[in-house]
C-alpha cells in the first residue's frame, strides 16, 4: 500500500509523530507501508528547513525512498523558507501536490 501524509496539526505532530514514529520506521525500512509524498503547512515547515537535525534525516531517506517532500508555498513564503530547504524538498500547493503525486499516487493519505 503507498501512503502520503498531510503534516497539518500544530504542536508535536512533526517532533514526535514523524521525528519519533514515522522517521524511525522508514529509516529501518519497518514502516510497513511505501510512503510516497508528505505535504506541510504552517509551523511544521521548519522541519524542512535546511539545517534542522529531523529534516536533514527526513531528506536522506527522501532521497533513498523516492519519497516527495513539498512545503505549502504560502506557509514557507510566511516563515521566509522560500529557498532554505533541505535538498529535495519543494515548494507549493495543491495543484502542485496533485501534479507531483499523480506518476505515482498514494492509496491512502493519512492527515496528523
Amino acid at each position: 500500500m503507498k501512503v502520503a501524509y498531510i503534516f497539518s496539526t500544530q504542536g508535536h505532530t512533526v517532533s514526535y509523530k514523524l521525528a519519533r514514529m514515522i522517521l524511525p520506521q522508514l529509516e529501518t525500512g519497518s514502516h510497513g507501508v511505501e510512503v510516497v509524498g508528505m505535504f506541510f503547512f504552517e509551523d511544521n515547515n521548519y522541519v524542512l528547513a535546511k539545517g534542522d537535525p529531523i529534516g536533514e534525516r527526513l531528506a536522506a531517506v527522501a532521497r533513498a525512498q523516492g519519497i516527495l517532500l513539498m512545503g505549502c508555498d504560502q506557509c514557507c513564503d510566511e516563515r521566509d523558507l522560500s529557498g532554505h530547504l533541505v535538498d529535495g524538498a519543494t515548494i507549493g500547493c495543491f495543484p502542485n501536490l496533485y501534479a507531483a503525486l499523480a506518476g505515482n499516487p498514494p492509496d491512502q493519505v493519512i492527515t496528523l
